[in-house]
């Protein structure tokens, strides 16, 4: 894997997502309540503060709890929730030793179809079906893994062209499009709950 990202919009943290599956699979399981690039910089400032230049789920596993996630939250911290997504971030890597042999890579790398790939994705700690989908258009569109029924398996994340989610980040003005798109999906989430009628 050595392909060009622009998620974190940030040279050295894009490089590094660019060519480690784990870090790829790190940015994703951070991207939540915080925005979007902040999420995909953490695996480079936790490589960084670890005294590497990658990221090695055995390595990530021998820890103590308390110090990984000092390493999170030292300033500035990796997530809003430091504490919670260092002990994530060990439950992941824990999970690729035991499944995986620690090669995150093998997670895509056989699988028979989308499906069975978004399934494996599902089977991730910290890993929701829209956070599956959308790890699943990332791989697909912008990584060259795709599997038979990819997009299909991706849902409205698979999409050409839809600008939905990190899967659809190649530059600043595509960051732009997506951030829209969310801001546009989050009020409409809100009005359709403001004008629910109340129970009673």
């Amino acid at each position: 894997m050595d392909v060009t990202l622009h998620l974190a919009q940030d040279p050295e943290a894009d490089a590094l997502l660019g060519r480690s599956p784990l870090a790829a699979l790190i940015g994703m399981l951070l991207d939540q309540q915080i925005p979007m690039e902040w999420a995909f910089k953490g695996p480079a400032t936790i490589a960084r503060r670890m005294g590497t230049d990658d990221l090695d789920a055995h390595e990530i596993v021998t820890f103590e709890p308390e110090t990984f996630g000092t390493l999170l939250s030292d300033k500035p911290a990796v997530h809003r929730y430091p504490g919670s997504m260092a002990k994530r971030i060990q439950q992941l890597c824990q999970y690729i030793v035991e499944h995986y042999d620690g090669d995150p890579e093998a997670i895509w790398r056989d699988a028979g179809d989308g499906r069975e790939l978004l399934r494996r994705l599902e089977d991730l700690p910290g890993f929701g079906k829209q956070k599956a989908q959308i790890f699943l258009a990332l791989l697909g569109k912008q990584l060259g893994v795709r599997p038979e029924g990819w997009r299909e398996a991706a849902g409205p994340y698979g999409e050409a062209e839809s600008f939905r989610s990190v899967a659809d980040i190649t530059g600043p003005e595509s960051l732009e499009r997506v951030r829209a798109y969310k801001q546009e999906a989050k009020a409409a989430a809100k009005s359709a709950k403001g004008t629910k009628p109340s129970a009673g």
